[in-house]
């Protein structure tokens, strides 16, 4: 309770100058008097608010619980000094600056630091301000790593969803993100909570888990380019990895979505403040059939469906009956038609969420005297989607009214832009769509995984091979994935060994310590004549271990390439895609944290945009989907159960209705770093 609702505080470098952090943290601190015990310390004595000042803690006749450093980072050891000597159990660092050795000092006490360089801690529930900025109350929940951007966040909840909990865990020395997350699943003003990061620490997949299990939806702000290049390299699996996939892999995992800007963000907190929709149908109604048909246009853009409508009784006399609908004047005749129409699509189990697009909001404010009715109108839209449970939101032309105001006070989002209404609700619907899916652990062999939203099921079918040692090359990955279906191949050394082959042709011919092969010359296919080859191939990569191999000459079949890697912030991760030597230019991928369950497995093919082609294109016969889903959960599990193999690939593997075979395959060790850009044997 240190950092939401202390028992005393103490902000030191208390100030009148309203340009100081001293004198907003101390005018927010007295805000709170009423609830806890307030003091002020300011070295040079005097008062300030007209609060009288203590010029040092050990002024006080006993040590505050939490104390504000408001002071230059140069005097902020002195004062931690004074303070752990009287007692006191926590701090929220305000400068930059703050050096290890006073972090130290901290933990070594058994104190706690919020910080150092934080904006600061708002609660709504226990009237705390220390923070720079004012805040309006509210039900979201902010977490974030940058303090101005959460302040962005806090200014733009301000006009409608206001803010429960404000906590800037600046360079988290101490008190972590995921600590502040955790804190919020019992903070019942807090009804969603929206995060910014621009790092992942541990348990952050487990904190947002558990506040989506406790009905509490989760929005996740992020920045970062992507770090394909830095692996491209290494592996296929690495180049097509980005890390906004993998951030948005954690969130599935979560049962949370991410977000682009902070406006989105409030946006969709607001949206799904007093629910999340149920699925993607969206019901549109305006008074202008050009602003319906912008609005479906945006939603169906934005992946919602608009359905026709076949239970629309109760419209009004003119209106359209199709979805979006028309009101065509009726809304201006008589108020009330705007909540009969919302009322009917609400109630009427088509339409998973309603948009409400055009004049309304601004009747009042353009001629007063019809204020009252159309106040009451939205109250009267608010109290329908409490009702149904269907959410409703509004496109509303007027940017704040009396209307505007009633519409957000009962929950109902507005916007004053008919894109940032739609984009909204297209995000509820991803959030939606999550929701959906069971909470689970996936665990197997010497794992343990965090639970997370994903399909019950046991991923783990016969051997992982976890007491398999790593050893080098193709031979050596084909005998660790003894899951894995590969072609009929052996070792050789020689002519005489090639010669000597009961293999059947056509033949592959591959460099067994070559991670990729094709790009300097290290594998030859559809030979009949491999002895040949071999001579060729030895004397341009000299001697070593080589692979012959049958070709797989079935026809139908699709290539995908299936990878697994350790991300530095999530750990585990599984990759499918479109695959073969072009796997990097179509990048047709999907991306979830390993391990997956075969119906992960499954949904994650779904995903593809070639996914047509593994149903049966053109009267193909479709591939066997079971096995291949089998082989994905099976190398995520593997991955997530050998901390020594950082990445494991399988490309291409060429499925069929028969089921997939393996063509190659790459594992590279943890800390391994790979060169194969000499084409030399690597030691």
């Amino acid at each position: 309770m240190i950092f939401s609702d202390p028992a005393s505080v103490a902000v030191v470098g208390a100030s009148d100058d309203p340009a100081k952090w001293g004198h907003w943290l101390a005018r927010g601190a007295l805000v709170g008097r009423d609830r806890r015990a307030v003091h002020l310390v300011n070295r040079g004595g005097g008062s300030v608010l007209s609060e009288p000042t203590v010029r040092s803690l050990s002024e006080l006749s006993e040590a505050p619980e939490l104390v504000v450093l408001a002071v230059p980072a140069a005097h902020v050891p002195a004062v931690v000094d004074e303070a752990l000597a009287v007692g006191v159990r926590g701090f929220v660092g305000i400068p930059s600056g703050i050096d290890d050795g006073v972090i130290n000092r901290i933990r070594s006490a058994g104190a706690r630091l919020l910080g150092p360089n934080c904006l600061g801690v708002f609660d709504a529930a226990t009237s705390l301000h220390l923070a720079w900025g004012r805040f309006q109350p509210g039900s979201l929940g902010v977490v974030s790593q940058s303090g101005q951007v959460g302040l962005e966040i806090a200014g733009l909840a301000a006009s409608g969803i206001g803010v429960s909990r404000f906590v800037s865990v600046g360079n988290q020395a101490d008190v972590t993100a995921t600590e502040a997350l955790l804190d919020l699943v019992s903070h019942d003003m807090t009804k969603v909570v929206g995060v910014y990061l621009e790092s992942f620490g541990p348990g952050i997949v487990s904190a947002m888990s558990e506040l989506c299990a406790a009905g509490k939806p989760v929005v996740l702000l992020t920045v970062g380019s992507s770090t394909a290049a830095r692996e491209a390299a290494r592996s296929h699996t690495g180049a097509l990895t980005s890390t906004s996939d993998v951030v948005d892999a954690a969130c599935r995992r979560a049962g949370a979505v991410r977000v682009a800007t902070p406006a989105a963000l409030v946006d969709l907190a607001t949206v799904v403040s007093s629910g999340v929709p149920r699925g993607r149908r969206i019901g549109i109604i305006s008074d202008s059939g050009g602003q319906g048909a912008i609005a479906a246009d945006l939603a169906s853009a934005a992946g919602l469906s608009v359905p026709a409508l076949s239970s629309v009784d109760g419209l009004p006399a003119g209106a359209s009956s199709r979805n979006p609908i028309d009101l065509a004047g009726a809304g201006e005749r008589d108020l009330w038609n705007y909540a009969r129409a919302v009322e009917v699509l609400v109630r009427s189990g088509e339409v998973d969420t309603v948009v409400l697009s055009g004049y309304f909001g601004s009747y009042g404010a353009d001629t007063p005297s019809l204020e009252a009715a159309e106040v009451a109108v939205a109250s009267r839209i608010g109290f329908l989607a409490r009702e149904t449970g269907v959410p409703v939101a509004v496109h509303s032309m007027c940017a704040d009214s009396a209307a505007v105001r009633a519409l957000r006070a009962d929950g109902v989002p507005v916007q004053h832009t008919i894109e940032r209404v739609v984009a909204a609700v297209g995000d509820a619907a991803r959030l939606g769509a999550l929701d959906q899916r069971s909470v689970g652990a996936v665990s197997g062999p010497g794992l343990s995984v965090p639970a997370g939203r994903i399909e019950s099921g046991d991923p783990f079918r016969g051997d992982l091979c976890a007491s398999l040692p790593y050893q080098p090359g193709y031979l050596a990955a084909r005998e660790l994935l003894s899951f894995v279906r590969f072609p009929k191949a052996h070792a050789v050394t020689s002519v005489a060994e090639v010669k000597a082959t009961t293999l059947e042709g056509p033949y592959a011919l591959k460099a067994d310590w070559l991670p990729h092969k094709s790009e300097h010359g290290g594998v030859r296919i559809n030979l009949t004549d491999p002895a040949t080859a071999f001579d060729e191939m030895e004397a341009r990569l000299g001697p070593g271990t080589y692979v012959l191999e049958e070709m797989d000459t079935r026809e139908n079949t699709v290539e995908l390439i299936i990878g697994a890697k350790r991300d530095h912030s999530f750990g585990p991760v599984v990759l499918i895609g479109a695959g073969g030597t072009h796997a990097e230019l179509f990048k047709d991928t999907a991306i979830e944290l390993a391990p997956v369950t075969p119906a992960t497995a499954r949904d994650m093919l779904a995903r593809l945009a070639s996914a047509p082609l593994l149903s049966g294109w053109r009267g193909a016969e479709p591939v066997d989907l079971a096995a291949l889903a089998e082989v994905i959960a099976q190398v995520s599990a593997t991955l997530a159960a050998r901390p020594d193999l950082a990445e494991i690939e399988l490309n291409p593997v060429r499925v069929g209705p028969d089921g997939g075979l393996a063509v190659d395959a790459l594992i590279i060790p943890s800390g391994d770093t790979l060169n194969d850009t000499s084409g030399q044997r690597v030691a």
